[in-house]
C-alpha cells in the first residue's frame, strides 16, 4: 500500500508541481503540520515526511494539562501531546508544543459560556478552528517560514479558476466542512488537507499501521475537548457561578406547566427530561428565555423553521455576496444540506430561506452554504435567532 497524495487541481497535473501545489521539490517545501495527537494529524505528518517534505509538527496545549491527563477522547492536552511527540520522534522531524491556554480560554471557552447563558447552543470547535488553529497557529507557521500548513481534517481543497476552493470530503461520513465554513480565502490559500480525498477512516488507520504509528488504533476524539463526559451544564456552572438558577417551564401562551433547574440544562428541540409528562401530546423546547429564566415548550410543529437569519457570514463563492443566491444549506453537522435561497441583507448578514422547513434550528449554531450541485463549500454564518414560517 502506498501513501496517497490528495490532488489539489481539477485540471491535468503540472509535472513541475509537487503534491502540495508548489513548483519545487518536496525537500525544499516546508510544511507545518498541526498535530492534535490523534491518528488523522499523525498520518498527515508521517505521509508528508515519507514524501520528502520538510515537516515541522506543532501541537497546541489548549486547556489544563493536569485535568486532562486521565481524560480519554480529548485532544490538545495530556496524553495527546505525548502521543504527538512520540510520532515526531519515530518519524524524525522537529516537534513543538505551544501553550495556547490563555488564548483558548479567551477566544473559545468564555464565549461558549456566555452563549449558553444567552440561550444559544454554541459550536466551540468552529470557533477554535477560526480563532486559534487557523489564525494564531497559522501565523506561527508563517513565522517558521513554512510554505503551507497541513491538518488532519476531512475536507478537500482544490485550485479553481478564481483561487483555492473548499470542498466536502470524499467520504461523506467523515466530512468536516460544517466545522470549517469560517475558513477565510487567505487562510485557504495557505492550508492543505491531505486526508480529504481518502475513501474511509479505515484507510487512514491502515496508513498509520503502515508507518508504524502507535496511535493507529487510538479512538477518535469525542465531545468537546474541555467538556468532560459531555456535561455542558457542569462546565458553565463552574465558569459562571449562579448560572443554573431555577425557573418556570411555560407553554407558548405563557401558562406555567412546571419548574426547571436552570436554562443551561435545555436545548431547542429537547423532549426528554422536561419533567412535565402526562399533559397530552409530547412537548418540546421551542424557545429559551434566559432573561426571565423561562423554558418555553410547545408541540413538534412549533419547531418547524423556514427562515434562518445569519450573521458573521464568511463568503467563499466566486460571485459577489449580494442579492439572492441559490444554495443548499446545512443547519446541523449531522444533517445533509437542503435546498435554500440565500438573501443578502447587509455586510456579512443574510437570511436563508429553507425550501422545506426544518426542526431544531437553534441560535448559536452554524448555517453552512454549499453549491446546488457538486461538493463546493460557499461559506456560512452563525444563526442569530429563529423565525418560523
Amino acid at each position: 500500500m502506498t501513501a496517497p497524495s490528495t490532488p489539489l487541481r481539477h485540471d491535468a497535473p503540472d509535472l513541475t508541481m509537487n503534491s502540495l501545489g508548489f513548483a519545487k521539490p518536496p525537500a525544499q517545501t516546508r510544511v507545518v503540520v498541526a498535530m492534535s495527537g490523534g491518528v488523522d494529524s499523525s498520518v498527515v505528518a508521517a505521509m508528508l515526511a515519507a514524501q520528502g517534505y520538510d515537516v515541522i509538527g506543532v501541537t497546541l496545549q489548549l486547556y489544563d494539562h493536569g485535568a486532562a491527563l486521565a481524560k480519554k477522547g480529548a485532544c490538545c492536552a495530556g496524553q495527546d501531546i505525548h502521543d504527538a511527540r512520540r510520532v515526531a520522534e519515530r518519524i524524525g522531524f522537529p516537534h513543538y508544543v505551544l501553550d495556547y491556554e490563555n488564548r483558548f480560554r479567551e477566544s473559545v471557552i468564555e464565549e461558549f459560556a456566555d452563549a449558553y447563558l444567552a440561550g444559544a447552543t454554541p459550536v466551540p470547535c468552529i470557533r477554535c478552528n477560526e480563532r486559534v488553529k487557523f489564525r494564531d497557529l497559522l501565523q506561527t507557521a508563517r513565522e517558521l517560514d513554512a510554505d503551507c500548513m497541513a491538518t488532519g481534517h476531512y475536507i478537500r481543497r482544490f485550485d479553481g479558476a478564481q483561487g483555492a476552493e473548499l470542498h466536502m470530503a470524499a467520504d461523506p461520513a467523515r466530512d468536516q466542512s460544517y466545522f470549517l465554513f469560517s475558513t477565510t480565502q487567505e487562510q485557504l490559500d495557505f492550508l492543505r488537507f491531505p486526508l480529504g480525498g481518502l475513501a474511509s477512516k479505515a484507510e487512514t488507520r491502515a496508513l498509520a499501521a503502515q508507518y508504524g504509528l502507535s496511535v493507529a488504533d487510538k479512538p477518535d476524539s469525542q465531545d468537546i475537548c474541555f467538556v468532560p463526559n459531555g456535561n455542558y451544564a457542569g462546565v458553565i456552572e463552574k465558569l459562571r457561578p449562579g448560572a443554573a438558577d431555577p425557573g418556570e417551564i411555560v407553554d407558548m401562551d405563557g401558562n406555567v406547566l412546571g419548574a426547571h433547574r436552570g436554562v443551561i440544562h435545555y436545548t431547542i428541540g429537547q423532549r426528554r427530561g422536561l419533567g412535565i409528562g402526562g399533559l397530552g401530546d409530547p412537548l418540546y423546547v421551542v424557545r429559551l428565555e434566559p432573561e426571565s429564566r423561562r423554558v418555553v415548550v410547545g408541540p413538534k410543529q412549533a419547531l418547524a423553521t423556514r427562515i434562518v437569519p445569519v450573521t458573521e457570514v464568511n463568503w467563499l463563492g466566486d460571485e459577489p455576496f449580494e442579492g439572492e443566491i441559490a444554495i443548499t444549506a446545512r443547519i446541523r453537522s449531522t444533517r445533509p444540506p437542503r435546498p435554500a435561497i440565500l438573501r443578502v441583507t447587509g455586510d456579512r448578514r443574510a437570511e436563508v430561506e429553507l425550501l422545506a422547513p426544518e426542526e431544531g434550528v437553534s441560535p448559536g449554531q452554524a448555517c453552512v452554504f454549499y453549491a446546488t450541485e457538486g461538493t463546493r463549500v460557499l461559506g456560512g454564518g452563525w444563526i442569530s435567532h429563529r423565525r418560523g414560517g
